[in-house]
């Protein structure tokens, strides 16, 4: 049996006995302290599975989240209405029979951006409230960007935070981008 042993064989070797060391190392480590530990401050006896339920403020009473909780529902419901009433309407106007190839190719565009912007203004929210803001809303408007933060004090480095996520999301120049704070 006449064997070479190449590049292959030595870096294959060298993966698996870096695995081999890898599974040593966690096995012994996991073994001191009888399982892993946890990170974080947890609160004793709190089941962080459960719901919680708080009802709706009375007439007059306040809302338990400020007036900008209250401001981010209401932004984001009339939102979802201006949607629906552009996507109905480019709707009706594709299914109007006296037009065009090329009117409905254009209403296809139409139509295409606002999906687009939809899901590119998602993406950017859930971004942002990765990144530690509470709330946020985003609007797109052809080349124009405009995000609502909910913070009690915008850093300048926060602010270039949000300028960069803003930029590489929709490539909107800086100065197409609007960043206003509500508390």
């Amino acid at each position: 049996m006449n064997m070479i042993l190449g590049k292959r064989h030595i870096v294959l070797a060298a993966l698996v006995l870096a695995l081999g060391i890898a599974v040593y190392l966690n096995w012994s480590f996991s073994a001191q302290d009888g399982g892993f530990a946890v990170s974080g401050a947890l609160e004793e006896g709190r089941n962080y599975g459960d719901a919680e339920f708080v009802e709706a403020p009375e007439e007059g009473g306040e809302v338990e989240a400020g007036a900008s909780g209250a401001f981010f529902s209401e932004a984001r419901v009339t939102r979802q209405k201006t949607r629906d009433e552009a996507v109905e309407t480019l709707t009706q106007m594709f299914q109007d029979a006296s037009l065009s190839d090329e009117q409905k190719a254009e209403l296809a565009v139409q139509a295409n951006a606002v999906a687009q912007a939809i899901e590119t203004e998602g993406k950017i929210e859930s971004m942002l409230r990765a990144k530690g803001f509470s709330d946020c809303l985003v609007y797109i408007d052809g080349g124009r960007v405009d995000a609502v933060i909910k913070t009690g004090g915008l850093l300048k480095e926060e602010v270039a935070q949000i300028k960069d996520i803003l930029i590489a999301e929709t490539g909107a120049g800086a100065d197409d981008i609007s960043i206003t704070e509500a508390k």
